[in-house]
Order: structure tokens, then sequence, then C-alpha cells
């Protein structure tokens, strides 16, 4: 049968149209993530619900995917996304933090980077290992997680300086480096949270 206008259009701005004529079953993640997206905005909805809509998608795939949604946005659809990936709920207006059905925190990605009641400390150093666990130890410690070669420690924000409070707390910082970063979603998520395993 004859493809119908809006058909057509959405294969086009979907980047379908070469695969207008394939099963689904027969497309990668990426096309099946756009053919996907398609079949839920051919009724032009003022509202769209996507549950991790980029799961098993590749980072390319991934960008792409978010600019089409952003130029839905743009064009007037409300959207409404769940994500376990905090790259991309940084990429939202507005955001809620859910744990165990209960919303945790809620708002911009940047006033909640900014509210958050941690600060921020990247530690490099020599076996990481043991010092994760001397960190945790400390009451003020709120999380310690291995990025690479570093450690990214949350400290209690009541502490003004948690470079200097750390040094003077864990005496096995002696000679590593410690630097206050820019929080990141994810830091909010463990903050507000309390889903960092203490082991």
């Amino acid at each position: 049968p004859a493809l119908t206008l809006r058909q057509q259009e959405l294969l086009s701005t979907y980047e379908l149209t070469p695969l207008a004529r394939r099963r689904a079953g027969g497309l990668s993640g990426g096309q099946k993530q756009r053919l996907a997206l398609a079949a839920a905005v051919i009724h032009r909805p003022d509202l769209l619900l996507l549950d991790e809509p980029t799961s098993a998608v590749d980072p390319q795939n991934r960008r792409d995917f978010w600019e089409k949604l952003f130029d839905l946005s743009e064009a007037g659809t409300s959207i409404l996304v769940t994500t376990h990936y905090m790259d991309e709920a940084e990429r939202c207006h507005h955001l809620a933090i859910m744990e165990a059905g209960q919303v945790r925190a809620q708002g911009s990605p940047q006033g909640l980077m900014d509210a958050m009641a941690t600060r921020v400390v990247e530690v490099q150093a020599a076996d990481l290992r043991a010092l994760k666990q001397q960190l945790l130890a400390l009451g003020m410690v709120r999380s310690a997680a291995q990025l690479g070669q570093r450690l990214r420690v949350l400290v209690d924000k009541e502490q003004a300086d948690p470079v200097a409070w750390l040094r003077q707390a864990c005496p096995a910082l002696m000679g590593a480096e410690l630097v206050q970063v820019r929080p990141s979603l994810e830091d909010v998520f463990v903050s507000c949270t309390g889903q960092e395993v203490r082991a």
C-alpha cells in the first residue's frame, strides 16, 4: 500500500526512508528506537511518555535520539522520560529523582546540583581500594566511588573546606592529590537517595 504524507514525513524526519520496506525485527537498536518514536508521534500528541527510550542504544544514536526529542519539545510536545542514565537526565528541563516510589528531589538539573547536601572531592592516590574503605569510615563522608584512577568522594556540606578536612581526618591521604570539583547528577542521586553501598 502507498504511504500517507504523514508516514513519508516521519520516515524522512527519523532517517528511516531507506528502511521503509524492511521488517522492524531486522533493524538495529538505534533504528528500532527511531521507528518507535516515529510511531509514537504519528498522531502529533501533546504529551509523550517514554520509558528508558535509549537503553541498548549506542552513544551516537542516543545523542541523535535526544536531538529528535528536543525538536519535538521545541514544537510544543511535553515529554516525560524515565531513565537511569544521569547524563540523559541532565539534558532535561526539569527532573525528579525517585527512590522506592518516593520523590527524593526535584528541580532543574543545575538547581539540584547547586542545592546538593554534599561537596565533591576527587582524590588521586595509591591503593585506592584501601583508601576508599578508610574514607567511608569517616562520619562526614557520604560516599566514595572509584572512577578509573581516582576516587570521587562526597563530603557533608557543613564542611566548608572539604579538602582540608579530608587531609586532617585521614592521614592516609598524605601525598595524595585532592581537588574539589563540580557535582554531577549522579552525585545528586547518591546524595539524596542513600543508594551508595558503603562496603
